[in-house]
């Protein structure tokens, strides 16, 4: 079994006094019908200790009409630092829904080249279910971080990318949209984005390889997999604006897939008025 991108909530708790280790709260506000942030509903609360990575309004990328672009490396590491990160912490993500925004916070340290970084499978619900210490504040940054990025060419892609892949045999694109929307049948959340998909691209709706916030079992992800790419292809994951293409890059990375790639602006980009090719 190759090496997993999660831990549990046991391990966290056993480990949440470790030097060097740190937590981020990576929650983002879920657009998908059926996806409930916790601290929407209730009081907020963090995982004791916790600090905040907000990669929808601060860790991204300036001035762009597209939703929560990865940053450049130099901004990254400004933002980084300010967190209080250095290079030889340990990451743990986590977001307030289960496992929906923190997969992407977990491939973008990623890119940027820090492999000490894993996902907290089941998030703040499955921590509050075994009732873990909890506060109602964020974390401050203790100081100014060393972290220092090493720019990872490809983990994410632009459109050009993807257009390139889609009649190459060596690449297969699977998107993370709902079937409906995926078809054309079922309309856009954002205005003016036409329907469909891309041609050549494969459907895997992000909800189809998590159970109860948590990624399911190995054995139940490999054929969810291979009914749409080998191993051997390069996987372009895409969604509506970059979040749940991670949900699947992160099940992908469980079953041994190292050739992955996040397409940033996703249907958000792909579907806006313009010549990409679009098949409903």
């Amino acid at each position: 079994m190759t090496e997993s991108a999660l831990v549990d909530v046991g391990w966290l708790f056993r480990h949440l006094s470790d030097e060097n280790l740190v937590v981020l709260d990576a929650s983002v506000p879920p657009v998908v019908p059926g996806f409930v942030s916790y601290n929407s509903e209730n009081k907020f609360t963090a995982i004791a200790g916790a600090r905040r990575f907000d990669y929808d309004q601060q860790v991204c990328k300036p001035n762009t009409a597209l939703p929560h672009m990865m940053p450049s490396a130099a901004l990254f590491q400004e933002k980084v630092q300010a967190l209080g990160i250095n290079n030889e912490d340990t990451l743990v993500v986590y977001d307030d829904v289960g496992l929906y925004a923190s997969p992407r916070a977990w491939w973008m340290f990623k890119a940027m080249g820090h492999d000490k970084v894993f996902v907290l499978d089941g998030g703040l619900p499955a921590w509050l279910a075994d009732a873990y210490p909890v506060t109602d504040a964020l974390a401050e940054a203790p100081g100014p971080g060393n972290f220092e990025p090493a720019e990872q060419e490809g983990l994410f892609c632009d459109f050009e990318m993807v257009l390139a892949a889609i009649d190459d045999p060596q690449k297969q694109i699977i998107d993370a949209r709902s079937a409906g929307r995926f078809a054309g049948t079922a309309p856009e959340p954002r205005p003016g984005v036409r329907g469909g998909h891309m041609p050549s691209a494969r459907n895997l709706p992000f909800p189809d390889v998590l159970e109860a916030g948590r990624l399911r079992p190995p054995e139940e992800l490999r054929k969810l997999f291979l009914d749409r790419a080998t191993l051997e292809q390069q996987v372009i994951t895409s969604c509506g604006s970059g979040i749940t293409a991670c949900v699947l890059t992160l099940a992908a990375w469980e079953l041994g897939y190292r050739n992955l790639s996040v397409y940033d602006g996703s249907w958000a980009e792909w579907g806006a008025p313009s010549h990409l090719p679009v098949v409903s």
